[in-house]
Parts: structure tokens; C-alpha cells; sequence
């Protein structure tokens, strides 16, 4: 384990000007995964948008059959109807409606996240009206709440010799420090402001811990009319993600590896 003082944390993005301000993000079309996924699936934690498709409620019932958790920035609960899972976490210590992070959708409550089936909601969910993250200040809300768990007190992420032991172990926070991550269906623009910091505090704490380190994919379909793809694609492997080029979107969506 590397030893010295701990590094500064990364600087909280900072909200545009009105003329540079990102237009609110909006769905995306799913993106494939190709090989990577058949030999992922089965340790991953998936990142999916597209909730009300067949192939996404086939990928909802891989997740649930292998028990690894899935992390979706929908608000709605069509994903734990489907799996009929239960809701789950609310009477845990810590607990809020504006951040009821620690709160799943699941078929039991797991002291560990990382240990078996789970359905997050990473931007709030409907039950709760005032979770819901919409814009950049909620964003950036969000990124200042998980920086208070990584940084600050006295059970910090980066000063945690036993990774267990964190103030957010219990939230879904602890599968992005601590499990492979599957990224499908979304976009990962520049206005998902929240999620790529919490990229860059990734793989900040695996430089200090290398050991601890976790893979991620990035899958996506060659947009020609995108010029903004290569930097995007620049940015997701500087802070350690493989991105993996998909002929079309049925690839993933019908691929026989989520049926097996």
C-alpha cells in the first residue's frame, strides 16, 4: 500500500457561464459491448439507461441471475418492478430523502454493496421528490456530498486501510470505488458533470491504492458527425476506461452472452 500524505482532492467542477452551460442531458440510444461483455458480466456493475426494452430487461435478469448490482440514472422503478425486488435501505443510519444514496432495490439487505444483486439510482429516484438530480447545480450538489465521503472526517475513502470501512460502504458509491463498471446506453457528455468526477476521483484513489485497482468499459457505436467523440474518448481513457466500438446496437442488446 503506497504510503504518504494524502493527495489534494480534485477541484469540484464549476458551473459555466448561461452561454457555455451544457442543454440538460437527454436519452441516448444503447451501445453495444461486444466481446469485453461475455467476459465482464459476471463481476461487472452495469450502468443501464434504456429500462422499458426487452434486451434491457434481459440484461436486468443477467445482472440478477450472476447477483451483481446495476447502477441506473433512470428516476422511475420500472427496472426493480421487473426484477421484483424490494426497496430496501431506508432505516440505515444516515438516511435522507435528498440523498437516500444507501438505498437499493433488491431481494435482500447486503452490508456489503459489492455482494450480490442490487438496482441503485444515482440521481434520485420517484418515491423521493427531492432526490432527483436534474441540472448542473444538482450535479454539482451531488459531487460536493460525495466529496465530504471521500476526503473529509474521520472515515474518508482515501485514508481507509480496510476499504470497508468508509462513511459511504453502504452506498452506491462503494461499487464505483470497488467494482469492474460496464458503462451501456449512456452518453457521458460533458454534462454529466457528477459522474465524471467521480471518474477522476477513481483514478486518483487507484494510483494511491494500485492494488484495489477495478477494469471499466466504456461502450459506444462510431458516430461520423460527432466531432467531439475522439476528445470524449480521450478523457474516458485518461481516467482509466477501455472504450469498446460496436458495430450497431443490436450487438449487445441480442447478444446470446446475456441469455446464458
Amino acid at each position: 500500500m503506497p504510503t504518504g500524505r494524502n493527495p489534494p482532492p480534485s477541484p469540484l467542477p464549476v458551473a459555466p457561464s448561461a452561454a457555455q452551460a451544457p442543454a440538460r442531458a437527454t436519452s441516448t440510444e444503447p451501445a453495444v459491448a461486444a466481446a469485453d461483455v461475455s467476459a465482464a458480466v459476471d463481476k461487472l456493475a452495469a450502468f443501464d439507461l434504456q429500462t422499458r426494452t426487452t434486451a434491457s430487461r434481459t440484461i436486468r435478469r443477467a445482472a440478477s441471475e450472476v447477483a451483481v448490482p446495476i447502477l441506473t440514472t433512470n428516476f422511475e422503478e420500472v427496472l426493480s418492478e421487473a426484477a421484483r425486488a424490494q426497496f430496501l435501505g431506508a432505516g440505515l443510519a444516515g438516511f435522507t430523502d435528498y440523498y437516500p444514496w444507501q438505498c437499493r432495490f433488491a431481494h435482500a439487505l447486503l452490508d456489503n454493496p459489492c455482494d450480490g444483486f442490487g438496482i441503485w439510482h444515482i440521481n434520485g429516484m420517484a418515491r423521493y421528490k427531492r432526490s432527483i438530480r436534474l441540472g448542473l447545480a444538482d450535479y454539482i450538489g451531488s459531487a460536493q456530498r460525495a466529496r465530504m465521503m471521500l476526503h473529509r472526517g474521520g472515515s474518508q475513502l482515501f485514508r481507509a486501510k480496510d476499504p470497508a470501512r468508509w462513511e459511504g460502504a453502504r452506498t452506491w458509491l462503494h461499487l464505483v470505488f470497488n467494482k469492474p463498471l460496464l458503462f451501456l446506453g449512456l452518453a457521458l457528455e460533458e454534462n454529466e458533470v457528477f459522474l465524471r468526477w467521480l471518474l477522476i476521483e477513481r483514478a486518483r484513489y487507484f494510483r494511491k491504492f494500485p492494488e484495489r485497482a477495478q477494469p471499466a468499459w466504456f461502450v459506444f457505436t462510431h458516430n461520423p458527425r460527432d466531432a467531439r467523440e475522439a476528445g470524449k474518448h480521450f478523457f474516458l481513457e485518461g481516467v482509466g476506461l477501455t472504450c469498446v466500438r460496436a458495430a450497431d446496437h443490436d450487438e449487445i442488446w441480442t447478444n446470446p452472452a446475456w441469455s446464458r
